[in-house]
């Protein structure tokens, strides 16, 4: 039963967006699929958690963690036969399990931590905080971006991920995740 929460085999190059709330993983992952014209695995738990929130008011809770880890590989491996030579991700189960730590005092699911250290990705770009802050329904935490982007950066650190951190304006930002990809798809 755990299978669902694993990775599929691939011979593609897969690149995550990972980093604290609003810091343009979104419009970076989309400005990246269209210069490669590729593929790319939006965050399943924007769509997941919005539903919820528009039904209930209710925000994330630990019980939505298994399955909005689920959603977000299942999307990815259907999305993985469709890309090209590169796979995009907004996000991947890594994210998710910071995201627990973060908010449910250390914990996370060991069966959401056994694949977020798992699954591989040959890339990570780290999104820095130097972009404006945006509300909304499901952002709750715009005085803790500091810290947010510590605990990711240390997370990368921690289990010897491959990764770059991204700072500057949307194009600064492309140009060097472009530069690096290159790199990776020459390989």
């Amino acid at each position: 039963m755990e299978e669902k929460y694993k990775q599929e085999p691939t011979n593609i190059v897969k690149v995550v967006l990972f980093g604290p709330e609003s810091t343009g993983k979104t419009t970076l992952s989309e400005q990246l699929a269209k210069y490669y014209n590729t593929t790319w695995v939006a965050e399943y738990a924007r769509e997941y958690l919005q539903a919820k929130w528009d039904k209930e008011k209710k925000t994330c809770e630990p019980s939505d963690l298994l399955p909005i880890a689920e959603g977000q590989i299942k999307l990815e491996n259907s999305l993985s036969k469709k890309a090209t030579n590169l796979l995009i991700c907004d996000t991947d189960l890594l994210e998710t399990k910071v995201y627990s730590e973060a908010y449910y005092v250390g914990y996370c699911d060991p069966i959401l931590e056994k694949y977020a250290l798992e699954n591989s990705y040959d890339l990570y770009l780290l999104t820095y905080i130097d972009i404006p802050w945006e509300k909304d329904d499901l952002r709750d935490k715009p005085n803790e971006r500091e810290k947010m982007f510590l605990y990711f950066k240390e997370t990368l650190e921690k289990y010897n991920k491959n990764f770059i951190t991204l700072k500057g304006n949307k194009k600064e930002r492309l140009t060097t995740a472009i530069n690096h990809i290159d790199k990776l798809l020459k390989k």
